[in-house]
């Protein structure tokens, strides 16, 4: 596992050369955050990098609910049970397993890796601007349908979970990277993937963290221009 720290968030990354797959612990005051839970096997790496900084997680707050983001999750409520677990209204429907489409969204399958045997209950149902410590909560729905992002309102470093991907390049969800297709693969919706991006971008964040990928720096610019190739590649009808 790779430890990499901005500021007050820190970036834990497994196979971080060939298939990165990052989770994040956000340090406050007295207490850390973590987002995501990466893989079933991540926790140790998780549980390792939280002792070193000497503060409790006390929230595990879940970007979107594909496999590679929530794999560790259940045992890390079992090692740490009194942390609060939070996540979309909407995607909390996929954390138990359950791919039905509402009849209010676009009626396109689900993507990804949705889990079958997650057990943990979620404590809070995260809506837009929800503040979460120094995190606020931005609705970001393509990859999946809940899809969040997280802003912390101290440096403006921007978890996006799967919104945005760096790794190879920086990509909004659902535009292919040669290499590393495969956040885009599981995108549900490149329209509104597409849409949430610019959301984002407008946030002008001074970090952006993305779930695949190395933390970027001012990276309004190369955000600007994955969503032109993004737009470019939806006008065209391709990917």
């Amino acid at each position: 596992m790779r430890v990499i720290q901005t500021g007050n968030l820190l970036q834990l990354t497994w196979f971080p050369k060939l298939f990165p797959v990052n989770c994040y612990l956000v340090v406050e005051d007295n207490e850390l955050t973590l987002i995501d839970a990466a893989m079933p096997f991540s926790y140790k790496g998780i549980i390792s990098a939280a002792a070193g900084l000497q503060k409790p997680i006390t929230r595990i707050v879940l970007t979107h609910a594909h496999g590679d983001h929530v794999g560790a999750l259940d045992e890390l409520k079992k090692q740490l049970p009194a942390a609060k677990v939070y996540i979309s209204e909407r995607d909390a429907d996929l954390l138990r397993g359950n791919r039905t489409l509402r009849a209010d969204e676009p009626q396109m399958p689900l993507k990804g890796s949705v889990p079958k045997n997650i057990t943990t209950v979620p404590d809070v149902l995260l809506q837009e601007g929800d503040l979460i410590g120094s995190l606020q909560a931005y609705s970001t729905p393509g990859h999946t349908p809940g899809s969040m992002s997280f802003l912390d309102q101290r440096s403006r470093a921007l978890i996006a979970g799967d919104a945005y991907q760096t790794f190879r390049a920086t990509a909004v969800a659902g535009k292919t990277v040669p290499l590393f297709p495969f956040p885009a693969m599981a995108t549900w919706h490149k329209k509104l993937a597409l849409a949430s991006a610019i959301k984002l971008a407008e946030l002008s964040p001074a970090v952006l963290a993305a779930g695949h990928g190395n933390l970027l720096t001012e990276p309004v610019q190369a955000m600007k221009q994955a969503i032109r190739q993004a737009q470019q590649s939806l006008n065209k009808g391709g990917r």
